[in-house]
């Protein structure tokens, strides 16, 4: 099983001091030249993403909440708190839209939607010379209002980290995913993510 250190930092990232992990498992038949990578770290009240990928051919067509934003490039974490059921999952494309769900599997899950949520999750995304990027923050708040306990950013996480682009057939994952089809919603092949003590 995979494993990852979150970091623990001071305020903000200084994303040079933070380990990098690579989704690097090619799944499916996919484009093997495109790659990805991410990095998390906490300070306490924010987990922070960092994620890109380095692909010719950057699609982003789609530009609100909760529209089908894994067809385009796109950048997923899914996670949950490892004595917890239900996992989050954020896809996120180079516009910054969100698909954001909460539950146990993929056919029993709810939508979770904020006006805001560019500016919750503080969402940033930059294409690059080979590619494109995204940051966001996760409030240690957020996550303590659905798993309705005082949360704090320690143990471990089960997750999983993905490339994809439905449209153009590339998916990619940090943890193995065990599956003859494309499917990224299986909490049975997430790997450990601890927090730093």
């Amino acid at each position: 099983m995979k494993e990852y250190i979150i970091k623990r930092i001071e305020v903000t990232p200084n994303w040079e001091e933070i380990p990098t992990l690579k989704i690097d498992n090619v799944l499916w038949d996919s484009d093997d030249s495109i790659k990805a990578g991410a990095q998390l770290c906490t300070n306490g009240g924010y987990l922070f993403v960092h994620m890109w990928a380095t692909e010719e051919d950057v699609l982003a067509e789609y530009t609100k909440p909760l529209s089908p934003v894994y067809k385009d490039s796109c950048l997923e974490f899914f996670f949950k708190i490892e004595s917890q059921d239900n996992y989050f999952n954020f896809e996120i494309n180079p516009n910054g839209a969100m698909i954001l769900q909460y539950g146990p599997d993929i056919s029993n899950r709810f939508n979770i939607i904020r006006e805001d949520e560019k500016e919750y999750f503080d969402i940033r995304t930059n294409i690059t010379p080979d590619g494109w990027e995204l940051f966001y923050r996760i409030p240690r708040t957020f996550i303590s209002t659905f798993y309705n306990i005082e949360y704090e950013f320690q143990g471990t996480l089960q997750a999983n980290m993905y490339k994809c682009g439905g449209a153009t057939r590339n998916y990619l994952s940090w943890s193995r995913v065990n599956s003859e089809k494309p499917n990224f919603h299986r909490p049975e092949d997430f790997g450990k993510m601890r927090f730093e003590a």
